[in-house]
């Protein structure tokens, strides 16, 4: 059975892409099959985070038009043979493309790849209605700010609205020394905020930066740092292994935190 994943959140730039990116680069180095879909039509950002933005010819768009064949448009990666990359147009509107046609394209991937995943642009319009039209389940990202959980808490009632049933936690960007110091948000606190399965927790990692300019996913790197080592996690936790969580912080129930949940309240 191909596992059709979407990678969402709803805030823009907590790091969607890059989780995409990366998990898709660990399952593909643990010998999967994998097919990665940018769902970002009009600012697409996947190929730029895989380095194959000057091998796209062809993109979605086109595939639907039939202007070219699907495999024509599918751009692979010459360092993990096991990854395609079906692009998103840039000089196309997020309504270029409908749900239907989503699912047309992902049914015709699943066809052939064990992994289908879907990077959803920021937002909860058409661009998100789009990339959660044919995922079975979800990967919600979101950083540890109020701004980005409420958010995340939003979409996470629309995956449901939509069948979906199958949602995973990503909490990205976390720093331990301000967790510390309860300047930031801990783990606990926004697991008991969203109330979904926890499946990776990533620390905040100046090589993020690096491995995108780049083109260069963390995962590939020689020396892994505690952030690809969290991707490569994430990836063995979606196959079933039980992997104990890196750790990264430790924060008790404070003034701080109850202040927090007192604040979500009033919020939502």
């Amino acid at each position: 059975m191909t596992r059709i994943i979407v990678t969402t959140s709803g805030k823009g730039g907590v790091g969607k892409t890059t989780v995409t990116a990366n998990l898709g680069m660990a399952l593909a180095k643990m010998g999967h099959q994998v097919a990665l879909i940018d769902a970002d039509f009009g600012l697409r950002n996947l190929d730029l985070l895989l380095g194959l933005e000057n091998r796209i010819v062809y993109t979605a768009v086109e595939v639907l038009a039939r202007e070219c064949r699907l495999e024509q448009a599918l751009v692979k990666d010459k360092r993990q043979p096991n990854l395609v990359l079906l692009p998103a147009a840039q000089n196309r509107t997020k309504d270029a493309v409908t749900p239907d046609q989503m699912k047309l394209l992902v049914n015709a991937l699943a066809q052939k790849y064990q992994y289908v995943l879907v990077d959803s642009p920021a937002g909860i319009e058409m661009g998100f209605k789009n990339a959660i039209a044919p995922a079975k389940e979800a990967l919600i990202v979101t950083t540890p700010e109020i701004a980005s959980v409420r958010d995340a808490d939003r979409v996470v009632g629309l995956l449901e609205a939509q069948g979906i049933k199958r949602i995973h936690l990503i909490i990205n960007r976390i720093r331990p020394a301000m967790v510390r110091a309860n300047d930031m948000m801990s783990v606990q606190d926004v697991q008991e905020l969203l109330a979904i399965p926890l499946i990776g927790v990533v620390p905040d990692d100046e090589r993020v930066i690096v491995s995108t300019n780049r083109g260069e996913p963390l995962v590939l790197a020689e020396n892994p740092s505690l952030a690809a080592t969290a991707f490569e996690n994430i990836a063995r936790r979606l196959e079933g292994e039980t992997v104990d969580f890196l750790e990264l912080d430790s924060s008790s129930d404070n003034i701080f935190t109850r202040l927090r949940r007192l604040l979500w309240t009033k919020i939502i």
